[in-house]
């Protein structure tokens, strides 16, 4: 996977944004105004690249001893937080499953009413 198939599947989420809230360097994806995937920028531009992903502590722990490109999220709850290696031993249709259910977690937290709104959007 590079940026732009990274980009590109966040970016395709329905009600899904785009945001740069702490620096020129992370880019955050957010759904609902919550965020559910971190990535640096310069981490790909190094060939280094890795992405923050929300994940439910039981798999969380599951992926850490199954993958050595997955690691307790960096800056992040190490409970609910993986920060994944992408393009190590971390197959990219897991990224992509770990990126889904990063978002799901995510829109299943928010309101309600909330979701509907972005629910029409998938229409």
């Amino acid at each position: 996977m590079d940026i732009k198939d990274f980009y590109d599947y966040c970016l395709a989420k329905k009600g899904v944004t785009e945001h740069f809230p702490f620096d020129e360097d992370t880019l955050v994806f957010k759904v609902g105004g919550k965020m559910f995937a971190l990535s640096s920028l310069s981490g790909w531009e190094n060939n280094e690249p890795s992405v923050n992903l929300k994940c439910d502590p039981e798999r969380a722990l599951e992926l850490r001893a199954e993958y050595e490109g997955v690691k307790p999220g960096y800056h992040m709850s190490k409970v609910h937080w993986n920060t994944v290696s992408v393009n190590k031993d971390v197959p990219a249709r897991l990224l992509r499953e770990l990126i889904d259910l990063s978002y799901d977690l995510i829109f299943k937290s928010l309101t309600k009413k909330l979701q509907a709104e972005i629910e029409l959007l998938r229409e």
